[in-house]
Parts: C-alpha cells; sequence; structure tokens
C-alpha cells in the first residue's frame, strides 16, 4: 500500500449523478462502495465532500444572499452530504463516523484532529463535515486543512477527469495530461487544481494533491497502492 492514511476530497456536485441537483443514490452507492473496499484493504480514509449538489454560498451571494449567511448554508448542505454518505457505508458494514467543523453535537461530534487520528487508527472511515467552520472558505480547503490535522499522506482529489490537464480535456481533444507537477509548475501555469487558498497551504505544508477519475470503478483501490493513475502535485 503506497498511501496508508488519505484525505479523500469529493464535491457535492458528484452526488448528482445524473440529477439536476440533490444526492443520486446510484452515484452515492458507488462511491461508497469504492470507500468501502479502500478501508477494508488496511486504508486509513478521511472524507471531506463539497455541498454545491444543494448550495453554493458564493452562488447565493450572487443572486442577494448575504455572504456569510450563504457561507453557513453552504456547511450545512455538506453535512447533509455527509450524512447520505455515513448511512450509506453503515448499510455496507463499515464503521463510519461523523465529525464537523460546525458545532451540531446531535449529528457529529466537533471535529479535532487527535480524535479524527484516533477514529482512523481503529479502522473507521472518518467524513469531516461543516467545511472549516468559517465562512469565506471553500470546502477545497477544508479539505486542504483537514488533510494537515489527520497528518494524511495525501490528498485524493476525486473528479470525472482523469487527471489534470493544460486545457479543458472535455472542451478541448488535442489537450495533454501531466502526470506529475511541482507546486511551482502548477501555479505558474495557472492550473486550477484546487482554489488559490487551499492550494497555497498544501504547499506550504508540503501535502501532496493527487488528481484522478473517481468515477471509474477500483480507481480508488488502484490509487492507494500506487498504480500510475491521475496526476501527482508534490
Amino acid at each position: 500500500m503506497k498511501y496508508k492514511r488519505v484525505l479523500l476530497k469529493l464535491s457535492g456536485e458528484a452526488l448528482m449523478g445524473s440529477r439536476q441537483y440533490g444526492i443520486d443514490q446510484q452515484r452515492l452507492g458507488e462511491y461508497a462502495t469504492e470507500i468501502a473496499r479502500a478501508s477494508r484493504s488496511g486504508a486509513q480514509v478521511a472524507i471531506v465532500i463539497g455541498g454545491g449538489n444543494i448550495f453554493r454560498g458564493l452562488q447565493g451571494a450572487a443572486e442577494g444572499t448575504n455572504r456569510v449567511q450563504g457561507d453557513y448554508m453552504g456547511m450545512l448542505a455538506t453535512v447533509i452530504n455527509s450524512i447520505a454518505l455515513q448511512a450509506k457505508l453503515q448499510s455496507m458494514g463499515v464503521q463510519t463516523d461523523l465529525l464537523s467543523g460546525v458545532y451540531i453535537d446531535r449529528i457529529a461530534e466537533s471535529m479535532s484532529g487527535p480524535k479524527a487520528i484516533a477514529m482512523l487508527e481503529q479502522g473507521h472511515v472518518v467524513i469531516i463535515a461543516g467545511g472549516t467552520g468559517n465562512p469565506f472558505f471553500t470546502t477545497d480547503t477544508a479539505a486542504a486543512l483537514r488533510a494537515i490535522e489527520i497528518s494524511a499522506d495525501v490528498i485524493l482529489k476525486g473528479t470525472r477527469v482523469d487527471g489534470i490537464y493544460n486545457a479543458d480535456p472535455e472542451k478541448d481533444p488535442d489537450a495533454v495530461k501531466f502526470h506529475t507537477l511541482s507546486f511551482a509548475d502548477a501555479y505558474e501555469r495557472k492550473l486550477k487544481v484546487m482554489d488559490l487558498t487551499a492550494f497555497s497551504l498544501c504547499w506550504e505544508n508540503k501535502m501532496p494533491i493527487l488528481v484522478f477519475d473517481m468515477n471509474t470503478s477500483g480507481n480508488l483501490l488502484k490509487v492507494l497502492e500506487g498504480s500510475d493513475i491521475g496526476t501527482l502535485v508534490s
């Protein structure tokens, strides 16, 4: 196993599957199956999920919602997604704990690094909801922060494309894929790996980011085992 402890970052939009909004149960089940396999292989898996399938703070602000209130709505959207994933994993017999950056004690324990590490070392999957708990930060930044807090080996950013390209591969058939990149190269090329705050946090703390296709069955386990999948930024 190349990576023993990982922080898996999933977008809320990915949970929509073929739907226009909300949670597609088939996609949720597919992701839970991948995570269950990874956990049963012996990897320690922590997860941060976005909330864009339900509500985005930035989008809300553009439509007239107060930005701070909008961001808190977005944090609660991540809690909804996290509860859904927790329920699906538990139905598969996977021990799963839910922590949150937002105090919400009937649903989740408050996030702390030592608490999350203890749960991971017990073999539990740990889902960390509620973003950073503060407005003006994205779930990318939350993922970077949580990965550093739990001393993860790598952030695995699960997307619908198989890595980082010099152009959008869904629009440009001549787009070229990078297999490895330094943080400096990614920054100079203005590649959108994560938002700038999250990217800077990873760069400063030497936290590698591996971008891969989460929608292909078996990829998560292959990444953990060290297969040449996706793009590694380090």
